[in-house]
């Protein structure tokens, strides 16, 4: 057996990231007609693989979380797209959970579903070639909100969805995210955060989870994107730190931050920002979905059958990214691969 903190600790091994390619197809619909590509079952599949193939993904990626269609799906090659990752020197990882719902009683508020018969479905993934999951809670930020029910009831779900996997012999990405939606300050942002986080890691003791087989995937402590406040990436950094270390067990091997509606330089240059002042044990890297692959998708779209330039483009931002995770990244790199 796989012990799952060998695998942990190569989800986030110094260098490499998570490519977070888990969109469900009524996401993924949206991003190829916004480049105007139909979302067809074979479109989705030649941009995911080309993204898969490319030359130097083992060099900065260390596993992709997919989708349930995805793991599915045969490459062009032949083989299963987990046989394809492992190919690549690449972790496949696969997104469980079953998306948001109203929390009753609590107005504007989501709980996250999934929990009914995961044991099964994890039971599937794991013969698949799945050996990593992710779960994603979401909490918004206003006057009112998130409410003591909303931050209990996602933490709650979140341990229980780790306990599981991890008796499946997989390692769980525990994935709560406060959103970057709204007008509030990076204090406020601070202070959600490290509410939600303390009541995740009180509700994951209590179930008894291996926090160093975990990995966590919070989001970074932001301005809101309505607060018409810009992000100093020195300040993003010294309170995202701050967070982490005062909210976050030392027994938990690494912190893969999600990007949260940063653009890619932004999220990579916070990233950045962040290593370079660490001064703990966590290693922190990077686990985006369309800060990653926001610019390959754009160059896909002028012609799907060019993967070379799509795989040029997807490898400059890992690499840049990469860089992030040892405080290397500056903007001249960055115009420089561009």
């Amino acid at each position: 057996m796989e012990n799952i903190h060998t695998i942990a600790l190569a989800m986030v091994k110094k260098g490499k990231g998570i490519l977070a390619a888990d969109e469900s197809n009524g996401t993924m619909a949206k991003r190829l007609e916004s480049v105007k590509i139909p979302s067809t079952e074979a479109n989705r599949l030649s941009f995911r693989e080309t993204l898969f193939t490319s030359p130097k993904i083992k060099n900065f990626i260390s596993g992709v979380i997919l989708y349930d269609e995805t793991i599915k799906q045969t490459a062009s090659n032949g083989q299963n797209i987990a046989e394809l990752l492992n190919e690549y020197g690449v972790i496949p990882g696969i997104k469980v959970d079953k998306g948001l719902v109203p929390l009753a009683l609590c107005k504007e508020e989501k709980v996250t579903e999934g929990l009914d018969g995961l044991n099964q479905r994890l039971l599937e993934y794991y013969k698949l070639g799945a050996r990593f999951t992710k779960w994603r809670a979401i909490y918004n930020i206003s006057n009112i909100h998130p409410s003591k029910t909303a931050i209990l009831s996602n933490a709650h779900a979140l341990a229980r969805y780790a306990a599981i996997v991890q008796d499946s012999k997989m390692v769980p990405i525990v994935e709560p995210e406060v959103l970057m939606d709204g007008s509030h300050d990076i204090k406020k942002c601070y202070d959600v955060t490290a509410s939600v986080l303390n009541e995740c890691f009180n509700q994951l003791i209590i179930h008894k989870v291996d926090l160093k087989g975990i990995v966590l995937k919070p989001n970074m402590i932001l301005n809101g994107l309505q607060s018409g406040k810009k992000n100093e990436a020195k300040e993003v950094a010294e309170k995202t730190l701050d967070c982490i270390k005062k909210n976050v067990p030392h027994d938990v091997p690494g912190i893969a931050f999600l990007s949260g509606g940063q653009t890619e330089v932004e999220a990579t240059e916070n990233l950045n920002s962040i290593n370079k002042i660490n001064d703990t044990k966590f290693m922190f890297t990077f686990s985006y979905g369309r800060a990653l692959q926001k610019s390959a998708l754009n160059t896909w779209a002028k012609n799907i059958n060019d993967k070379k330039s799509v795989q040029n483009v997807f490898d400059a931002r890992s690499e840049m990214n990469s860089l992030a995770t040892f405080g290397k990244w500056n903007l001249q790199l960055e115009k420089k691969a561009a």
